[in-house]
This record gives structure tokens, sequence and C-alpha cells, in this order.
């Protein structure tokens, strides 16, 4: 049974921020499994443009009961830069999606890859000595990027528009580990794991990340998108046989140990 919400003078707040925000599932899981341990918190959604993070983030060190910022779309890759400390994987993946405060301090973490491939695992499909397609290097995407081959895939594709984040996700990912990341495409064939780490699929008219036509049943493909529940993508692959993953399976993944590290049971080792 879900324990009621306390909210007082005494409560933890944990902003998270993005633009747009009206997709997060985070708000209501979070403050509840807080809740249901006993840690007076809760966590609401804050939309923020990209020309006034800065802003916003110097307002929020000023707010003392602020004691971390969960991190969404688009503000991945440029909060970096406003944290003190990063961990490994934050730096290697040039991107934070947690922020927690040490005294006026804050440090980063970036926990989606660790949400991705513990919700593909939790789906039967184990990526050690396997190949894979990721579509995306933002923030998500840089940090999927690194855990796919922090768990052991034989090599990573990467594909992005923008080539000039691709090549530089690339290059910081063969330097840590060498000659298992390369230039990808659209084409999914030939790859154990297929994955869209973009925005594609939130709205209708959005393309395909991937030619859905050329998948077959033995692969296993995986979406970062929240809403719609069942994003194009993920129906599309469902049709052809694979193996699926969608953006709520990565969600509850790694709300647990966002939950650990907001409420400090956890902590980032940076």
């Amino acid at each position: 049974m879900s324990i009621h919400i306390k909210v007082d003078g005494e409560t933890k707040l944990f902003p998270i921020i993005g633009h747009p925000i009206g997709q997060v599932k985070s708000p209501a899981s979070l403050s509840q499994i807080m809740a249901d341990r006993g840690f007076n918190g809760i966590v609401a959604p804050v939309h923020i443009l990209p020309e006034d993070l800065a802003g916003w983030l110097s307002q929020a060190k000023s707010m003392r009961n602020v004691a971390g910022i969960i991190v969404t779309v688009p503000h991945k890759v440029p909060c970096l830069e406003f944290c003190a400390r990063i961990s490994a994987r934050a730096k290697a993946s040039g991107a934070v999606n947690i922020m927690i405060r040490d005294g006026d301090d804050w440090v980063g973490d970036a926990t989606d890859g660790h949400g991705c491939l513990d919700g593909i695992a939790a789906q039967g499909f184990e990526i050690p000595g396997k190949s894979a397609l990721l579509v995306g290097t933002g923030g998500a995407g840089a940090a999927i990027a690194y855990e796919i081959l922090a768990r052991g895939a034989s090599e990573l594709a990467l594909h992005d528009l923008d080539t000039h984040k691709r090549d530089a996700l690339i290059a910081q990912l063969n330097k840590a580990f060498p000659g298992r990341a390369r230039i990808g495409s659209t084409d999914p064939r030939g790859f154990a794991l297929v994955a869209n780490a973009t925005p594609l699929g939130m709205r209708e008219t959005d393309p395909l990340p991937v030619q859905t036509d050329l998948l077959t049943s033995d692969q296993f493909v995986s979406d970062v998108v929240t809403r719609p529940a069942v994003p194009p993508l993920i129906a599309a692959a469902r049709d052809k046989g694979c193996g699926t993953m969608s953006g709520s399976g990565m969600f509850d993944a790694q709300a647990v140990l966002l939950a650990d590290l907001l409420m400090g049971t956890r902590t980032i080792d940076a």
C-alpha cells in the first residue's frame, strides 16, 4: 500500500528540469519511493528554457532545501559544466542526469545508461560480446553508449544527424574502450541490439529513427521515449517479432537508484 506523501516546512525539494517537461514520469513515482521509505522529500517538474538554465541553477543553489536536481532533455550536456565534481561515467559520456548538493557545490552523475541496460537485461537480453547500434548522441545517448561498452559489447556503432557531436563521442568512447566505437547509420542490419536515444517518436509526425523494414526477429530493440507508452519504433519492432524495451522500462530500472542518490542512501563516486 502506498504511503501518503508528506509536505511541510522540513520537506526536501528535488526539481526535475527539462524543456519540454510534460513527458516526465519521475515526480510521482520517485516521491512515492521516498514516502514509502519514510523520507520527507518531493520531486517536482520544473520547465526551464535553455537560455534560462544558468540563471535558474544559480537561484536553485540559494534554495537550501533543494538537495538535488534531476536533469532531462535538453539540459544534460550543459549541466555538466555547473558541477564541481562528476562521476567517471558522466565524464566519459559528457553529460549528467542528476546533480546532488554538496555544500555550495553540485556533484553530477549519469545514470541513464545504467537504467537502460538494466531495463534491457530485465527483458532477457544480455549485451556482453554482442554488437549494438545506437541512434542519438545527446546526454542520454552518451550515457547509454558508455554503459553498452562498459558492459562488454563487442562493438558500438553510433548514428546522429549532428556529425560533430557523434564524432566527438566516438573519440571520447575510444579513449576508454579502444577501437570499439565507430560511425553507424539508420541501417540496423547485423546488430544484436538496436537502441534509440532520441526524442523521435514523441510526435506523430516524427520519422522512425532506424529503417524498421530491415529489422529481424533475432534483434532486440530499445527506445528511451516514454510517451506514447508504445513508441512507433517499439511497435514496428514488435511487428517484426523483436524483443523490446520502451522508455518506461528504462525509467523503472533506474528509479530506485535515482531515489537512493537523492535521499543520500547512496553516494556518487566522483
